[in-house]
């Protein structure tokens, strides 16, 4: 399982002014920081970036792989950003990502064949709600892995992420119980070993107190790992939920355990 920082958001002010005034030091320490703290990956998420978006996103990733050769997830829904960064990229990049959203599905899913990149794709219907049962979630699966053959991308392109809820949705718990058996059962369905992401921040949002948000991480994290999850999307300042990530990682290797 590769842990993944979701920390790089444009909704972090130091990192929103930075990126205004295109000066790459805040960014630079903090992802030296990220990689200290266990990052395996970094997700780059710049939001909609509703100005100058190319310029801004190239910038982003130019910054961050000037320090770090880890992999880069391109986290924005703009597809003129998102070609900007990966034009700029050369580190191992990962487009996050679509879905079955008609948009995304023209503008986005190309770019994986155009730049021959690993995709994220969301299981979501095409109006943008989450299927709640393990069926619906299967059958959203076949209809975006067929959307993904159509594009005529090599299948090991392909990333799914199961879309983890809230827990306080009304059918959050439902919903997140049953990804974990879609998360397991997703390579024999597809034919070939899909790999797998899921956010684990998705799960606290909205008003928990705080000791319980990362006892939830805590918690599930163990779950998805156990299911098969390939990368975890999280934040790396949680120590706890970091800590039980690395035995999470060690537990599940093949090799001797060791506390190191």
């Amino acid at each position: 399982m590769i842990i993944v920082s979701d920390n790089l958001q444009i909704t972090n002010p130091l990192i929103n002014s930075a990126v205004d005034q295109m000066n790459p030091e805040p960014i630079k320490k903090l992802v030296n920081i990220y990689v200290t703290a266990g990052a395996e990956a970094i997700d780059i998420n710049s939001g909609p970036l509703t100005r100058s978006p190319e310029d801004k996103m190239a910038f982003l990733v130019k910054t961050v792989q000037s320090v770090t050769d880890l992999p880069l997830l391109l986290d924005t829904s703009n597809s003129k950003a998102l070609e900007a960064g990966l034009i700029e990229s050369r580190n191992h990049t990962i487009i996050n990502g679509f879905s079955l959203e008609p948009k995304k599905l023209i503008s986005i899913l190309p770019l994986a064949k155009k730049y021959n990149t690993d995709i994220i794709g969301y299981l979501l219907y095409p109006n943008s709600r989450v299927p709640i049962d393990e069926t619906d979630c299967m059958n959203t699966a076949l209809d975006l892995y067929l959307e993904f053959q159509k594009a005529d991308i090599d299948d090991a392109r392909l990333i799914i992420d199961p879309v983890i809820a809230p827990f306080i949705w009304e059918y959050g718990n439902h919903h997140n119980r049953a990804i974990l058996s879609v998360i397991k059962n997703l390579p024999a369905l597809l034919g070939f070993p899909v790999r797998t992401i899921a956010g684990l921040s998705n799960l606290s949002s909205g008003n928990i107190p705080l000791e319980r948000k990362r006892l939830l991480e805590q918690s599930f994290l163990p779950m998805l790992s156990a299911s098969g999850l390939t990368l975890a999307l999280l934040n790396v300042f949680h120590a706890e939920t970091m800590s039980v990530a690395r035995v999470c990682k060690s537990l599940l290797s093949p090799e001797v355990f060791s506390w190191v």
